[in-house]
């Protein structure tokens, strides 16, 4: 896929763990406390940031190598853990409610796609005042139906689109692979943030990447 920067965005789909929020900590010490409570090797902290923005059942399967039943209860495990203690120790990186409130002036629509399931997402927003920002939250549901980034972003399209906007010239903004993959998947190009949890290698694939909210407040509005 091949496109140039364009200041006419018509939506623009944002990524919340790594993206908009700096949602790590809670991330993994609800992991860590799901591997215990499992009995469980806990990983250490260099590999449970892995677990941070991917499908967290891909990741149980695939990087804690759990056959498919016991990786569908440790990710009960972790949902019970981290709506108890997890869901609200985060941080709005910084910049990211001023850019937030320029896109929102400009009626640009937004919306959140996130590997989070939906109603978890909606609940987060709400805490950090954020929610009205959003005109679509779209996340994973709670039987795992919908939980590839790319069914999600298919699914925040759809959302937009049947509320009568314009997607034909979207961009996803992310900072994981599955970000790019997932937006990809529609022909949407997509914009890595540094400040996240992925790899330089993962924003192969990537329209550009940016190192602040306001080189991203440039990509997205001009200027």
């Amino acid at each position: 896929m091949t496109t140039t920067l364009t200041r006419n965005w018509t939506s623009v789909l944002f990524d919340l763990d790594g993206t908009i929020l700096d949602s790590a900590p809670g991330i993994v010490q609800s992991l860590v406390d799901t591997f215990a409570y499992l009995g469980l090797p806990v990983p250490p902290h260099d590999e449970l940031m892995h677990y941070v923005g991917p499908p967290l059942l891909d990741s149980f399967r695939n990087r804690a190598g759990l056959s498919e039943e016991a990786a569908q209860n440790a990710l009960r495990v972790y949902r019970q853990d981290f709506r108890k203690d997890g869901a609200f120790d985060s941080a709005v990186f910084p910049g990211i409610v001023g850019l937030l409130e320029s896109l929102a002036e400009a009626d640009v629509p937004m919306a959140i796609v996130t590997s989070k399931p939906e109603a978890q997402a909606s609940r987060i927003l709400d805490h950090f005042d954020l929610r009205h920002f959003f005109t679509v939250v779209a996340g994973a549901t709670e039987d795992e139906t919908r939980a590839t980034k790319t069914a999600i972003v298919g699914h925040a399209l759809a959302e937009l689109a049947a509320l009568g906007h314009d997607t034909s010239l979207t961009v996803m903004v992310g900072d994981r692979i599955y970000d790019v993959e997932g937006a990809a998947a529609f022909d949407v190009p997509s914009i890595i943030v540094e400040w996240g949890y992925g790899s330089p290698a993962e924003a192969k694939g990537a329209m550009a990447t940016v190192y602040s909210t306001d080189r991203l407040r440039g990509l997205l509005l001009g200027g």
